[in-house]
């Protein structure tokens, strides 16, 4: 399942249309600069027996993107360290912070108009770093393993001029991290986490 759902994505990505010279897009770049919350799921499974959760953070994102048509693009999103407590039983136990960079393709359905509702897909790989135990862990050596997965992407663009456009947006990512205590695995946490935020963008 892993390996076919990669296989989706790089069908998607390989399907957007070749540009033709009726296609050029003037001022085909695009800087978005905002901010945007990661809201893992309420139920991210169990880790060494107990009920694990994952609080919600919120930092600067950055993303450039091209298009190389006025419905197509692709898009590379970056941001701030996001930082997470970890929960087992209610009480917090980890602290790691993770960075879930995001290379995908978006489609626009009107990207002529003034309000331009957009789907895209893509491949994420999360980083997770700095992590320490907390409270019954305090001292223990805790690594949460990187983790690659689909990042589904929607949203609505909405001109403010010829070159400035503000965008809302949400992401539904792939993200399952196995964790180690001591060097004894403990679990798999699937954070799959909710990505809601806002952008403004400058065309160039």
């Amino acid at each position: 399942m892993f390996n076919l759902r990669f296989v989706i994505a790089a069908a998607v990505l390989a399907s957007a249309p070749a540009v033709s010279a009726a296609q050029e897009v003037t001022l085909p770049w695009i800087l978005h600069v905002g901010a945007h919350e990661v809201s893992p799921t309420s139920n991210t499974g169990r880790l060494a027996g107990m009920r694990a959760g994952i609080d919600s953070d919120s930092q600067p994102t950055v993303s450039i993107e091209y298009r190389f048509t006025p419905n197509w693009s692709a898009e590379v999103l970056a941001a701030l360290p996001f930082r997470h407590q970890v929960r087992l039983d209610g009480g917090n136990a980890v602290s790691v912070k993770q960075l879930p960079p995001v290379l995908g393709v978006n489609y626009r359905f009107l990207p002529e108009r003034t309000v331009s509702p957009f789907l895209g897909v893509g491949v994420n790989r999360t980083h997770f770093f700095s992590a320490h135990g907390e409270n019954a862990l305090q001292g223990a050596s805790v690594d949460v393993d990187d983790s690659w997965g689909i990042a589904w992407h929607a949203g609505v663009d909405i001109a403010l001029s010829d070159r400035l456009i503000f965008t809302v947006d949400a992401r539904y990512i792939d993200i399952d991290a196995k964790v180690k205590v001591n060097g004894a695995g403990v679990g798999t946490a699937h954070v799959d986490p909710w990505v809601y935020g806002f952008s403004v963008g400058y065309r160039f």
